[in-house]
């Protein structure tokens, strides 16, 4: 539902709106409704667009929450390409509120799914513990997992599913190409945490000490040989093509440092990449930290950028 603002009526148990989001040349298509005798407000999109809430087991027979949004008219069941968002750390929950922007895609046949892997929020702090310090391959087999199912319920096709993350949900992205490369046709990794085993060896960064809460101590031999399994850059190999990839970091970011992208982008390309065509891009901002730029119009370049490489990537033919 696009946001809203109303004053509610205690006694007489009305609203009256304030403020709504407006859509451009999408006002003939949904008609706005107003329930007074409920003191609701509410924009009936359910005639034109799908939430579904699904529960997909994972590896080791958990139920991962996963929120499937697509446009009942504009679907292909089992042709539409799909978008996969991750993030599953510091028991921070998925964004799913309203996002106008993803329209653009959701008319266009697109299925955006977001799944709720282990290590971010979840039913209770349990969810967080299982899926961070020693327990952090959870999260990475649930994202494949959720990944999987979208393909094999017809939601998405099977060389058009992308997946998407940032900071550390492109720890949990790049973690998932390593172990499942010919899942995603393509992948947009922003500001991503991607070579956590050196950045976490060097107690002089800003964010090292505290994130040993989350992800664990190296210098610790346990620790070490643990993230050394999952950590992104320490395992790209040569195998199965790689997704597409683009690849974005900020020169001024204090949280993930600007080489971790770049040095992801030249191994893939020198190591991964070196027998197929799928492009990878690396993005660097001079300017900005690490939730670059901002701004109304900022983050509609970057949303418009992000789309035209998907859409981009799946209009090609696939790799051999």
């Amino acid at each position: 539902m696009p946001d809203i603002i109303v004053d509610y009526d205690m006694s007489k148990k009305s609203t009256n709106i304030v403020m709504q989001e407006e859509l451009a040349n999408i006002s003939s298509r949904h008609k706005y409704e107003h329930q007074e005798t409920e003191g609701q407000v509410w924009e009936d999109f359910t005639k034109v667009y799908a939430c579904e809430n699904k529960e997909v087991v994972s590896y080791d027979g958990v139920r991962i929450p996963l929120t499937i949004l697509y446009s009942r008219k504009a679907h292909q069941k089992g042709q539409s390409p799909g978008l996969l968002h991750g993030y599953g750390a510091y028991g921070e929950a998925l964004d799913k509120s309203w996002c106008g922007n993803r329209l653009s895609l959701l008319d266009r046949g697109w299925v955006i799914a977001f799944a709720d892997v282990r290590g971010g929020d979840g039913p209770d702090p349990s969810w967080h513990k299982c899926g961070s310090g020693l327990h952090k391959l959870n999260s990475i087999y649930d994202f494949v997992s959720c990944g999987q199912y979208l393909i094999n319920e017809g939601y998405a096709h099977k060389n058009k599913l992308g997946a998407c993350g940032v900071s550390a949900g492109g720890l949990l992205v790049g973690a998932a190409i390593n172990l499942h490369p010919g899942l995603f046709r393509a992948a947009i990794l922003k500001v991503p945490f991607l070579d956590i085993c050196n950045t976490l060896l060097d107690p002089t960064l800003p964010l090292t000490i505290s994130d040993y809460e989350e992800f664990g101590n190296p210098q610790i031999a346990s620790f070490y040989d643990y993230i050394l399994k999952y950590s992104p850059y320490d395992n790209v190999s040569h195998g199965p093509c790689f997704p597409a990839m683009l690849v974005t970091a900020s020169y001024n970011d204090s949280r993930v440092g600007v080489w971790e992208a770049a040095k992801w982008v030249a191994k893939v390309r020198d190591e991964a990449c070196s027998m197929c065509s799928p492009s990878v891009v690396l993005r660097a901002e001079m300017s900005g930290g690490h939730l670059r730029e901002g701004g109304r119009f900022g983050h509609c370049e970057e949303a418009a950028y992000e789309y035209a490489f998907l859409m981009k990537v799946f209009t090609e033919p696939p790799p051999k």
